[in-house]
């Protein structure tokens, strides 16, 4: 942000990002830019995204997959070359929304840098993982959790039965994808996300879904530094 942008007063608006409609009746902030062609309002998220910086602070959903998708294309076509950074504190979410968005991190030609704020869970963490290897980082009180899907259905014998094997391709889905980003063996991914299986940001760069844990963006850059 250049040093003669101000917070202005917080602007009510109501997000339609997650699941129930909205994130409630919350006030999201608005900057205003002074340019040599007058002021600029943005809301948070858009001036975020002028920095190339995306945040999942939400449930994933559909909607939420919809615009996160959006947001990865438009910076690719804006700078192939540059990295996209996504910022993570989800609870998780739909496993077809959340695979949208990780096949689009594999899709675009940029590296995804992911950055784990809060919690990263289900889903969530499985996005956080997906980053580019070496450029997924955690904050260092994060908490992650992995687990096996859930889901319930009713109806006929047939309708249950297919509905669990589609669970089960799901299972089988997301533990492959665990074992590309994590090199942990597929032995050991399914025992471990059999049940809630909650990590420290230091755990989680053990098992290999985090490449550093840092306290600062000093710490980002000591590290490039280094390479």
């Amino acid at each position: 942000m250049t040093d003669d942008a101000n917070m202005s007063s917080c602007a009510r608006n109501e997000l339609d990002y997650i699941s129930n409609g909205s994130y409630g009746n919350v006030y999201v902030p608005y900057v205003v830019e002074k340019t040599g062609y007058g002021e600029r309002h943005y809301d948070i998220f858009s001036r975020l995204l002028k920095d190339r910086i995306i945040f999942i602070g939400s449930p994933i959903d559909d909607n939420v997959a919809n615009i996160v998708i959006a947001q990865m294309l438009f910076l690719q076509n804006d700078n192939k070359n540059q990295d996209i950074n996504v910022y993570i504190n989800s609870p998780g979410g739909s496993i077809t929304a959340g695979l949208a968005i990780y096949d689009t991190m594999q899709f675009v030609h940029c590296d995804v840098a992911t950055f784990c704020i809060g919690s990263a869970y289900s889903m969530g963490a499985v996005l956080m993982a997906a980053g580019t290897k070496g450029k997924r980082f955690s904050l260092p009180h994060t908490r992650i959790m992995l687990h096996q899907p859930w889901g319930g259905t009713t109806g006929t014998a047939t309708d249950i039965s297919i509905q669990a094997e589609e669970i089960m391709f799901m299972k089988k889905n997301l533990n492959e994808i665990l074992v590309k980003h994590s090199n942990q063996p597929i032995e050991k991914i399914e025992k471990d996300f059999d049940r809630d299986f909650y990590m420290s940001a230091q755990e989680a760069k053990v098992y290999g879904i985090v490449d550093e844990v840092i306290e600062s963006l000093e710490d980002k850059k000591k590290d490039k530094d280094k390479d």
